[in-house]
């Protein structure tokens, strides 16, 4: 069945609208996260002609608060995919961070199986080992205190909020949700991506080791690049800057003629 317009605008927040784009990048949340946490991003990238900005709103939070959680990161990649169906008319480039970066992987896979062409041209991810690096996790089973002891653990989330018992309130069903649907997600074997997966990392993220993040090249047959950074799992917090110049790289680098990305131009 097709998506209806009203399924894409709701999964879907054009942060940086382009009536008729070139190229359009679309940014992925981190657990507990919303589409507006991109904002700050999208307004540091360079302004690349004709690229479109977009992010996606997952269900539960926000201007979609009333509507019922999604913990299972396979049907979220399913209901974003067809979101996304109608827009990847234009070259997609795709950017995740931390649950984001799962995310954004299985919704590639899943854009490629429906049309090959569909594949997007480039993957970005950040703050996230590798899909077929597993680590135990049993964060969405602790207590409303141990909970909060993690946020504050990896950042992220304003101290306002965690020092709030009533805006604690509204948002620890929706970390705890995230969490759930990214400590139960297992990696199923695929063929790897064609297009170049480029990996962005804190270098002491406690989440994800060079190793862990190293492990993305298993996942492209295309061209790869890992950049570290100083800090830890919200180090794009404070070098927004340096994450903008790569996504920018990317989009410019796709906005060109398909020779620019050699052997693997589409």
């Amino acid at each position: 069945m097709s998506p209806t317009p009203d399924a894409t605008d709701a999964w879907m927040r054009r942060i940086r609208p382009h009536a008729d784009a070139s190229v359009r990048l679309v940014c992925f949340p981190h657990a507990g996260g919303s589409a507006t946490y991109y904002h700050p991003l999208a307004h540091s990238l360079a302004r690349i002609p004709g690229a479109e900005v977009l992010a996606v709103q997952y269900p539960g939070r926000q201007d979609r608060r009333r509507e019922p959680f999604v913990d299972s990161v396979p049907l979220l990649a399913d209901h974003v995919t067809a979101a996304l169906n109608p827009l990847a008319d234009r070259p997609l480039v795709l950017f995740g961070h931390s649950m984001g970066a799962t995310l954004a992987y299985e919704v590639a896979h899943r854009l490629r199986a429906r049309r090959p062409e569909s594949e997007p041209r480039w993957l970005l991810v950040s703050g996230r080992r590798a899909p077929s690096r597993f680590r135990e996790g049993t964060v969405h089973l602790r207590t409303d205190a141990q909970l909060v002891e993690e946020l504050r653990r990896v950042g992220g989330t304003d101290p306002a909020f965690l020092d709030d018992p009533e805006l604690l309130d509204t948002i620890l069903p929706v970390i705890r949700n995230d969490y759930r649907a990214i400590e139960s997600y297992r990696w199923t074997p695929a063929p790897p991506l064609t297009c170049p997966v480029t990996v962005l990392v804190g270098a002491q993220d406690p989440q994800t080791t060079l190793d862990e993040a190293a492990a993305w090249r298993e996942h492209t047959s295309g061209p790869f690049a890992l950049r570290d950074f100083p800090g830890g799992h919200f180090y794009l917090d404070v070098h927004r800057q340096g994450v903008a110049d790569a996504l920018s790289q990317a989009l410019e680098r796709v906005a060109r003629p398909m020779e620019t990305l050699g052997g693997n131009g589409r």
